[in-house]
């Protein structure tokens, strides 16, 4: 359309609006054939059905100018806008190489996004699968110490908690996002078994905006940093420790808390497996838009802040 103007322009000539309009809705019409040739493209990949997609080309640009027709006989009534078999031939060859390249373009751009979608798939499965050994191996030495202490009793209740716990993670049809509320359950699961290991010194609170339970999240973003909160804080004291956990939603973006009073941040506690498999798993998902900090506040303990884009699940 706008092509169609600067010509009449240049040329001193009048620009007839239903030319123009003919012209801007002929495009319209192959925007509208788009998600058909998209769904194609998804269901028979070009590099196994090539000849299908010519063909579909072909078929593509005679639905284009069929249409173009159409809309050029609503616009223009009279012999200018009739349909003649030699103005559709015609048209159909003039819509041609123009059709070919658009439906090739937009094949070419289902397969470009999918093979991003399925190499972002394949890095979290990579990310999510390095969490569970690194879980796994937490939660054996923990029974380690109740085994050498004596203790089978709790180590056979943290055993079975372990097992539930287990059989989540290792499940190969996890998704890479849950709400909230289910990754506070497993959080939940978790704390059980460490208030087995710490009995009275661990005291975890829960400050959970109701409104924020839908809430998409990482699959395992809380229970790393509640770990890592026990470790390098609970761990290091003799006397009860706090950790608190909360949520809330900072206007398009949702923001979680996992805060200690133990000693603050150190060294070790910035540099662990499960912070650094956080921030790539974030990155992957959200791209600059998500981030984690640990901080030391002025009053004492640590802060691990995770601040993403609030989205709900089936939104």
């Amino acid at each position: 359309m706008l092509n169609a103007y600067a010509q009449s322009r240049l040329s001193n000539e009048p620009a007839d609006a239903r030319s123009l309009i003919w012209q801007g809705g002929d495009w319209l019409l192959y925007g509208a054939l788009t998600p058909f040739i998209w769904q194609l493209a998804r269901r028979y990949p070009l590099r196994h059905y090539v000849t299908l997609h010519v063909f579909a080309s072909l078929v593509s640009c005679a639905a284009w100018s069929g249409s173009g027709a159409i809309l050029r006989r609503l616009l223009i009534p009279g012999p200018d806008g009739a349909i003649t078999s030699q103005f559709l031939v015609s048209w159909f060859f003039i819509t041609l190489p123009f059709g070919v390249a658009v439906y090739f373009a937009v094949v070419g751009a289902e397969r470009a996004v999918y093979y991003f979608l399925e190499s972002r798939e394949a890095r979290l499965a990579a990310l999510r699968a390095q969490l569970n050994p690194h879980f796994l191996f937490n939660s054996l030495n923990a029974v380690g110490v109740l085994v050498r202490d004596k203790d089978t009793e709790t180590a056979s209740r943290v055993i079975e908690e372990l097992g539930t716990m287990l059989h989540e993670l290792l499940n190969d049809n996890a998704a890479h996002e849950i709400p909230l509320a289910g990754e506070l359950a497993f959080l939940n699961r978790y704390l059980a078994v460490e208030q087995i290991r710490f009995s009275d010194r661990l005291r975890p609170t829960f400050d959970i905006d109701p409104s924020t339970l839908s809430a998409a999240v990482p699959t395992l973003v809380l229970q790393p940093l509640v770990e890592n909160a026990l470790r390098h804080g609970i761990a290091k004291r003799t006397e009860s420790g706090h950790v608190h956990v909360a949520a809330r939603r900072e206007g398009s973006d949702l923001v979680l808390t996992v805060s200690d009073d133990g000693p603050g941040v150190v060294p070790a506690s910035t540099t662990g497996v499960g912070l650094s498999n956080i921030r790539a798993r974030l990155a992957t998902l959200h791209g600059n838009r998500a981030r984690l900090d640990l901080i030391s506040p002025p009053g004492g303990g640590a802060v691990a802040t995770v601040r993403l884009p609030y989205r709900e699940l089936g939104a």
